[in-house]
């Protein structure tokens, strides 16, 4: 490690804010496109059961269909492989949920084993990064079927049914946006990529560099997951290169910032992707793009392997989960809930990345649970007159939940709470005091204990994740200078090492976010981290000087 390491003192606890994770944040740029996947997913198999009187059955089809909540953000082709894991994925746990309730009606052992699910299936999804909604969803339906009476008998019809909502859910979440617009994601993740280097020239500072430093990054990723180049990729991939020149210029131009926000706002309409003069050494860069993109394809599994190995930081994390969920679930069985299964979920909806956002999430599932349970109690008289208006209820629920949810998980959780409970008149009415007095005390059972667990069960190892990506960076620096030196170097080389600096930069400032919001830690090395990403930097800018992607007035030589 280099010794300009410093190590920073920090409370062993921190102070947990109140009001700050209850405030509403701008909508996603893209939350129409889960919202109206999963209610067209959603509304195919349910209609089909509805035709041939079968609704007790829902329960089973919409493990499949809410997989069309999953890979908004990735390109096509990497989306098709993720959403028929996801599928897979959601078959597994429910089969293995409901293989344990046919074998057993002990409470104590279905409470386990939705603990061992729960903390499996956040340990899998954290791995993977397979982004929002992540395990809860997994988790919902694998902790409510293990409590659903079954026999080994209708176990494999049950999950053919699952299947088949998978399907529709792929062809809805993949096939259909495929062909109303191939490049839609790439489009996207060049767009915020332009608009992060759009801020950063109006506004230059570390803050707003690091942001656009790590849009580019992800526009990079998303450019190399989208298979072969077409012509439209190139001229995305271009657009990237001139907003990756204005975020390593020393001094950003202010006049750089309106022809960017300009280029985002047509890369994200319909008509053509933007095609501006390439900047500087733009072919050579594409040319090593393409050298890497050949590279990753052989290496897939690596990296998943690596956050799953022993020492990872991620299995504290599971081991919140498991333990959480467990005393969650044995608390709400000693005191008679009839459903424990909504503890356990509640208590895995908690566990973030760290302390810190593992309560905003508690106060935002709380909020959200217990306002969420009065709408419940104002729509049902309306949802029992009939089955086509449950159904109804159901998917204006869904899309209103993913709509609401990018502003503030509490909000989304108004929503998803009355569509949870709206679920088991599927199978039958329920007494409506006993549905809202069960949600509520497991809401609170759950929230408590789950975030008791959170404190309880420390994760040193976050630090040590921040001293190995300080490793890696410092590592990664030293290579690009190194090929800076060499007067020999290739471009599609000097490209690639700029690239891998940029990853472990990105990487860097994950590790130490998520170690900052952390209780029980020892000293972070918070100077060291702030210096490796200046002097990160300032070799980013370099790399992009020597390959001429900068012009005299933006030069900067300190590397």
């Amino acid at each position: 490690m280099s010794d300009t390491t410093i190590e920073s003192r920090r409370p062993a606890v921190r102070k947990l804010p109140l009001t700050g994770p209850l405030r509403l944040a701008r909508p996603s740029d893209m939350w129409f496109k889960p919202a109206t996947s999963v209610v067209v997913a959603t509304a195919i198999p349910n209609l089909v059961l509805l035709a041939f009187g079968r609704l007790d059955l829902v329960m089973y089809t919409m493990a499949g269909s809410l997989c069309a909540l999953y890979g908004h953000n990735l390109p096509y082709a990497r989306r098709a492989g993720t959403v028929a894991g996801v599928v897979l994925g959601m078959t597994a746990g429910l089969g293995a949920a409901l293989v344990v309730a046919s074998l057993t009606g002990s409470t104590a052992v279905l409470i386990a084993v939705g603990a061992l699910l729960a903390a499996g299936q956040k340990l899998l999804c954290d791995a993977t990064r397979i982004g929002p909604p992540g395990p809860v969803i997994f988790t919902f339906v694998s902790s409510a079927a293990l409590f659903v009476p079954q026999t080994l008998a209708q176990v494999p019809g049950h999950l053919a049914l699952t299947l088949g909502a998978g399907a529709v859910a792929w062809l809805v979440a993949v096939v259909a946006p495929a062909l109303v617009r191939r490049d839609g994601p790439e489009r996207r993740a060049t767009a915020r990529a332009l608009n992060a280097a759009a801020a950063h020239a109006a506004a230059p500072g570390h803050a707003t560099r690091r942001a656009a430093v790590a849009a580019v990054h992800a526009a990079w990723q998303t450019l190399l997951a989208a298979g072969r180049p077409t012509p439209a990729r190139r001229a995305l991939e271009r657009l990237v290169v001139h907003a990756e020149t204005s975020v390593l210029a020393a001094t950003p131009d202010p006049a750089d910032a309106g022809r960017l926000r300009e280029w985002a706002r047509l890369t994200r309409a319909r008509g053509p992707v933007p095609a501006p003069a390439p900047a500087p050494g733009t072919g050579a860069e594409l040319f090593g793009l393409d050298a890497e993109r050949a590279a990753l394809a052989r290496r897939p599994f690596r990296a998943l392997l690596g956050r799953v190995a022993p020492g990872s930081p991620l299995l504290p994390v599971a081991a919140r989960t498991l333990v959480g969920c467990a005393l969650a679930g044995y608390v709400c069985s000693a005191v008679g809930v009839g459903r424990p299964y909504w503890a356990i979920v509640t208590a895995a909806s908690l566990y973030q990345a760290n302390v810190t956002l593992s309560w905003n999430r508690t106060l935002q599932r709380t909020l959200g649970n217990l306002i969420g349970v009065l709408v419940f109690a104002a729509v049902l008289p309306v949802a029992r007159t009939a089955p086509l208006a449950l159904i109804g209820f159901c998917l204006l629920f869904a899309f209103s939940a993913e709509a609401l949810i990018t502003r503030n998980y509490w909000l989304g959780s108004v929503a998803v709470t009355p569509m949870a409970l709206l679920v088991l008149e599927y199978a039958g009415s329920h007494p409506a005091g006993e549905l809202i007095g069960d949600r509520v005390l497991d809401t609170v059972i759950g929230a408590a204990v789950g975030f008791l667990a959170a404190v309880l069960v420390t994760n040193r190892r976050a630090t040590g994740r921040v001293e190995r990506a300080l490793a890696d960076a410092e590592r990664a620096r030293a290579h690009a200078v190194q090929a800076l030196a060499a007067p020999g170097t290739e471009p599609a080389a000097l490209d690639a090492a700029r690239r891998r600096l940029t990853g472990t930069l990105v990487e860097l400032r994950e590790a130490d976010d998520t170690a900052a919001g952390e209780w029980w830690q020892p000293a972070l090395p918070r100077e060291a981290v702030l210096a490796a990403e200046q002097a990160g930097h300032r070799t980013l800018a370099a790399t992009a000087k020597r390959r001429g992607l900068l012009v005299p007035a933006q030069e900067n030589g300190a590397v």
